[in-house]
Order: C-alpha cells, then sequence, then structure tokens
C-alpha cells in the first residue's frame, strides 16, 4: 500500500474481515497503555469501531495532504512529518536556509487545519512578555483601578516561532511551559492556552552570529526535528509558474480544529506490535553511551536520546501509520523516523566533530541494524 493512500475499504457484506484479518496476523502480541497480551482483533466491537474512525480519518487527511500539496511544493516529506507530529500532539523543529516555504506552511496548515495560527518574529530584544502577554493597570467604573491580563501571541492553536535561535535564553525558555504543560503563569497567575496547542519553530542552521543555541531541556519538548532541503527541478518549476503569475492559490479549510483533537485520540489508540516497541527500545537506548554496544556510540556519542525519545517514537509511528492508510506501525516506521526524532535528542563529542562524524552517521548506524 502506497504512503498516503486510504484504507482498505471492505467488501460488501465482509464486515471489515479482511482488513481486521490482517491486523491480527500483524499484531499477534501489541502493546497499548497498561496493556499487553494477545487479543482477537476480529471479535471486538471496539476495533470495529477504531477501524472505521480509522478509515475515516485516512480519508481527511488525504484532503488535508491534497490542500496542502496545491500550494506547497517539492516539500512532501516535510508536510508528512509535520502532520504526523500534530496527529501525534507534538511540536516540531524545522531546520533549513531561507526560502524555503517554512514559514508559509505554518500559515498554510493554519487554513487548512482551521486553526488560529499567530507568528513571532525571535530577535534578541524580544521579551518573555511580548510573547506570553502581561498585565496592564488600568481605571474601572468609580475610579477603581486594577490589573487585567492582556494575552499575547502565545494564545493560539497554531504558533510560528521564527529564527527561534535568535532570542535570548530567558524569552527561548518563556515556551519552557507552554510547550510542555499548554499553560503560562503570568504574575503567579496561571493562564490556559487553547486547545490544540502546537508550536512549530524554524532555525536557520548557516547563519550562526548572533543566535543562541537552544538549550537540550527545550530541544527534547520538540517531537521533531524536520530538515528543510531544496526542492527538486520539477517542483521548483512547478513552484515558478503557480507563484509568479496573476492570481495565487489560496489554501482551503480540509479539516478543523476539533476534527483533529479527535485525530490525535485515535492515534494513541491505535495498537503498537511488541516488535515494534522492541526496535524502538532497542535504538533509543543504542544510542546512550552507557548502555549500547555499539563501540562508535561509546566514542563518538557525548550525550544520547532519554526516555522522551522512546515516547516520541511511539506516538509519531502511529501518526505516519494513519498517515499511510494503515491500522498498526511497523520497524519500517521506526526506521523512517529515528532521524527526525533523535538528531536534536543526541551529541557528539568534540573529537568526534574534529573527526567529521555527523549524528546522522551514528543514527545511521543504529538503524541499519534494525535490518
Amino acid at each position: 500500500m502506497g504512503f498516503g493512500q486510504p484504507l482498505p475499504l471492505p467488501q460488501a457484506g465482509g464486515k471489515r474481515q479482511g482488513i481486521t484479518a490482517r491486523l491480527n496476523d500483524f499484531l499477534l502480541d501489541f502493546h497499548a497503555p497498561n496493556i499487553m497480551r494477545r487479543m482477537d482483533i476480529a471479535t471486538s466491537p471496539l476495533d470495529e469501531s477504531l477501524v472505521a474512525e480509522a478509515e475515516a480519518l485516512s480519508r481527511d487527511l488525504a484532503s488535508v495532504r491534497g490542500a496542502v500539496g496545491r500550494v506547497i511544493f517539492g516539500q512532501d516529506h516535510v508536510v508528512d512529518e509535520t502532520l504526523a507530529t500534530l496527529l501525534a500532539g507534538g511540536h516540531v523543529l524545522l531546520v533549513g536556509v531561507p526560502g524555503l516555504a517554512k514559514t508559509k506552511l505554518v500559515d498554510t496548515l493554519g487554513a487548512v487545519l482551521g486553526m488560529s495560527a499567530k507568528r513571532v518574529q525571535f530577535t534578541p530584544d524580544l521579551m518573555p512578555a511580548d510573547i506570553l502577554g502581561s498585565e496592564v493597570l488600568e481605571e474601572g467604573e468609580g475610579g477603581r483601578r486594577g490589573f487585567r491580563f492582556v494575552p499575547g501571541p502565545v494564545f493560539c492553536q497554531l504558533l510560528m516561532a521564527d529564527e527561534i535561535n535568535r532570542a535570548g535564553p530567558r524569552t527561548q525558555s518563556a515556551l519552557l511551559q507552554a510547550m510542555q504543560e499548554r499553560q503560562v503563569s503570568v504574575a503567579g497567575h496561571p493562564h490556559s492556552l487553547p486547545k490544540p496547542f502546537h508550536v512549530l519553530a524554524t532555525q536557520n542552521p548557516i547563519e550562526q552570529e548572533g543566535t543562541y543555541p537552544l538549550p537540550e531541556a527545550q530541544l527534547d519538548r520538540f517531537l521533531l526535528q524536520v530538515d528543510v532541503g531544496y526542492p527538486d527541478r520539477t517542483a521548483e518549476a512547478r513552484m515558478l509558474v503557480a507563484t509568479t503569475g496573476a492570481q495565487e492559490e489560496r489554501p482551503r479549510q480540509a479539516l478543523t480544529a476539533e476534527r483533529l483533537i479527535a485525530a490525535q485520540t485515535l492515534v494513541r489508540r491505535l495498537p503498537v506490535g511488541e516488535s515494534v516497541m522492541n526496535a524502538i527500545l532497542d535504538l533509543v537506548r543504542a544510542g546512550r553511551p552507557e548502555s549500547t554496544d555499539l563501540e562508535e556510540v561509546r566514542r563518538h556519542v557525548a550525550w544520547g536520546p532519554g526516555p522522551r525519545a522512546s515516547q516520541a517514537l511511539m506516538l509519531a509511528v502511529r501518526a505516519r501509520a494513519v498517515l499511510g492508510g494503515r491500522l498498526a506501525p511497523s520497524v519500517d516506521d521506526v526506521v523512517a523516523l529515528a532521524g527526525p526524532v533523535l538528531r536534536h535528542r543526541m551529541a557528539l563529542t568534540f573529537g568526534a566533530r574534529a573527526d567529521g562524524v555527523t549524528i546522522g552517521d551514528i543514527i545511521g548506524r543504529l538503524t541499519a541494524r534494525l535490518g
């Protein structure tokens, strides 16, 4: 089955036996929250409901990808990995040189998914209050004065943090609580953020002058780091024709924020086979110098991925499976997402960098063992 194709519909009178039988063959044992046991998929009414919901979601996601593809050219893997992040309920870090449609992608996703989107251009003089909001003193009726909270741009459903590494550490840390807890505290008072809430941040990997590298604690909050490359010749030709004419294609809405929340719940209900879970554990634990049996990792890696990397893979492989029209993820999904999940959660030693070793080399060595 091709990536992004809808789930195969059952034959008339089949009651989805074909789908559930294939799923039952694949999932002899699977992992779900607080449970690991054999289950007969075909005889469970809950699973019949899950199949129906997954089929409907697959059709909705096909419409979403089609709507985005009318505006964004030559960045299919970027779109897919960003959508997988949103389906998993996480945040994404987009890394690429200027002019590769990173900002346009965020604007397009906001319109297509029916979400309120805002953009903050990070600069060295940006203050936390410029993002979170602040309290202002105002005078009410009868001359009584009081403080009123004025929400900042973080109070939206899709926040674009453009060039996030250009702001100072104090401002960068203002997003930490928002990204993890979906709320912010101003003057000692908590304020809940809209649901869903996602941060799509961008970085320029080339120009480092006047930037502040993100601390490891904040990098770990991003579910995926998506590297944005140049489009191929055909896609760039389509882009030239579509963006330099008298009229430019506008994105159309294909989903709602409420439907996205329901999709995120569905993704967490998808079963994960024991072989997939073992592949995730083998991959992540092999990337830690303290527990690996790989000499390259012990020699070249300063620190490896923590448990949040395993959690990110468990969610992301489910999201990638449903994007691909499948009811359960496979080891191939783990291999495909190893780079986006691990590349910002590992660091090389000074000696490794001096020898020209890259994080991509280490991740490639880790995934080669998965087959």
